[in-house]
This record gives C-alpha cells, sequence and structure tokens, in this order.
C-alpha cells in the first residue's frame, strides 16, 4: 500500500459506515457490470511501489465485480533509463522520440520485456490472472511510418525512424481473452506491412483500442490532478466545444496536447466517458468509477 494509505485497519471507521460505503457502490457495479474500461497506466503510478499494488488491487476488484479492464501501458522514464545504460541518449522533435533501430530494440525490451511483465506480475500476484500483449500479437496494432511536418516550414517533414502510426486494430485477441476471465495487458508496439516494428505514443493506442471496443470508459493515469484551468484549479468535467476553447487559448499544451486530443477523438467516437485521474492518488481508479466524487476530469462529447 502506498504511504498515503497505511492504515490497513479502518478500525477508526464503524461498522455501520463502512456498510454503507461498500452499497454505495452497488449502483455503480450495476451500471457498469459487462462494460470494457481501458485504462492507460503510465507515470508516477508506474514507479512508486506502493501505487503500484494499489493499482493491481483496483484492476483485480473491478474484473471480480464483473468490468472487463485492460490496461496500456508506457514507459518513457524505464526507456530513457535503458537507452542511458547502453550509452545512447534520446532524442525528441517536436515532443515525440526519434527512434532508430537500435532505439527500436531497446523500446521493445523495455516495454514487451520488463515494464510489461512487471504489471503481469503485479496483478496477478494480486489475484489476477494478466496477460501481456504487443501490437504483434493476434495481429493486434497495424501500423505504419509516421512522418512529422515541422511546426515553422509546413512543407517540410522530419523523419523520427521507427515511431508508427495506427492504421487498424484488430481486437479479436482483446474480446477472447477478457470473456475468458484474463485481463489484458497491452504495450504500445505495433508492426508494419514488412513484420517491422513501431513505437507509438501509448495515449492514443489507449484511446484507439477504447474507440475499436467500444468501450465504457477510457481511463487516463497521470501526474497531474487532471485538467486545470489558467488559475490552477481542477475542471471535473468538460465538453468537447469546451476543450476547443482550452486548446486555442493555450490552456492546454505541451505534453496534455496528444492525451487530450485522443481523448477527445474517443469520446467523439462512441466512448461514453473520458477520464484522466491523478495516478498519485492511492485507488484513485476506483474512486473516480465506483463513488459519486469526482476525482479527476471527465471528457464528455457533447
Amino acid at each position: 500500500m502506498s504511504t498515503a494509505a497505511t492504515d490497513h485497519s479502518l478500525e477508526h471507521i464503524t461498522a455501520r459506515d463502512q456498510a454503507e460505503i461498500l452499497a454505495q457502490a452497488l449502483p455503480y457495479i450495476r451500471k457498469f457490470h459487462g462494460k470494457t474500461l481501458v485504462i492507460k497506466y503510465g507515470g508516477n503510478a508506474m514507479t512508486d511501489p506502493g501505487l503500484q499494488q494499489d493499482f493491481a488491487e483496483d484492476i483485480v476488484l473491478l474484473k471480480l465485480v464483473g468490468m472487463n479492464p485492460i490496461v496500456v501501458h508506457g514507459g518513457g522514464p524505464q526507456i530513457d533509463d535503458a537507452l542511458a545504460r547502453v550509452g545512447k541518449k534520446g532524442t525528441f522533435i517536436q515532443g515525440m522520440r526519434v527512434t532508430d533501430a537500435e532505439t527500436m530494440e531497446v523500446v521493445e525490451w523495455v516495454l514487451a520485456g520488463q515494464v510489461q511483465q512487471d504489471i503481469v506480475g503485479l496483478i496477478n500476484a494480486a489475484g489476477g490472472k494478466a496477460v501481456g500483449l504487443t501490437g504483434r500479437d493476434g495481429g493486434l496494432i497495424r501500423a505504419r511510418k509516421m512522418k512529422i511536418a515541422d511546426k515553422d516550414q509546413p512543407g517540410k517533414q522530419h523523419d523520427i525512424g521507427q515511431v508508427g502510426e495506427i492504421t487498424s486494430i484488430d481486437p479479436s485477441v482483446v474480446k477472447a481473452l477478457q470473456d475468458d476471465q484474463f485481463i489484458p495487458v497491452v504495450s504500445p508496439i505495433g508492426f508494419g506491412e514488412n513484420n517491422e516494428s513501431y513505437n507509438i505514443n501509448a495515449d492514443l493506442v489507449a484511446a484507439k483500442l477504447a474507440t475499436v471496443l467500444g468501450a465504457e470508459k477510457l481511463l487516463l493515469l497521470t501526474n497531474i490532478p487532471g485538467v486545470l484551468n489558467k488559475a490552477g484549479e481542477l475542471l471535473t468535467d468538460l465538453t468537447s466545444r469546451e476543450i476547443d476553447e482550452l486548446f486555442a487559448d493555450g490552456t492546454i499544451s505541451g505534453g496534455m496536447l496528444p492525451k487530450i486530443a485522443g481523448a477527445l477523438d474517443a469520446a467523439r467516437s462512441g466512448v461514453n466517458a473520458v477520464h484522466i485521474i491523478d495516478g498519485r492518488v492511492p485507488h484513485a481508479m476506483l474512486l473516480e468509477i465506483l463513488t459519486d466524487q469526482a476525482y479527476g476530469t471527465m471528457i464528455r462529447s457533447h
């Protein structure tokens, strides 16, 4: 457990209050029973041991009460550490990692080998049955090379190596696993028509997977409380029109741009709700899904 929640005994809560708390979750359990939840897992929640444990417990609990969680993970800091060990320094163009063949090898073994297997192990230790997948498994994620236009010279394009954009997702392997009590854990690696590997932004993989599966919710765990306004206050409920205004006036910028753009696409494509939640809060996912409280920003299409 994380330091913020070390008191496991709950002795300070009366039996009656505990029962009330459990009963309050009932309408949400009923509403989301049998529904698919796609969860992007990254940031601090992924590196702090207490929060890792909380995350794994939340995933297992959601599965046991009849929901279908699917985890898509990132791994930027772990990739940077591994590159440093082999004497390479990560370079970025307009926020995208330049991925040559050697870097791609490192990305694959870090994401599909180390990070994915750590998450699978944590979920299994918490009592679930997790299965690790990459985009190759079951032909899950097909991709092509991404070219990015220069922000100052629109006609100029940058070649950033083996960074991909998704051409299609075939969710049949994920559906087969979740129908059989397994919890899929997906590494954001796609493959091209010549079987080449591509590194893909994990937020975009999660958003596209949620769309293709017709997920009830897409949850993005981040290192911030949610979307903040210019005064630094949390915006708990946003429509697509309000988000367009926040893009236009620069309130949403930098690393939040692809995250919110993917979230908005998912909301507009039929995912009922997209939640951006603070992965640094113990059990943030359960609080967001099973209580009345808003613990992050919810994005709706209208």
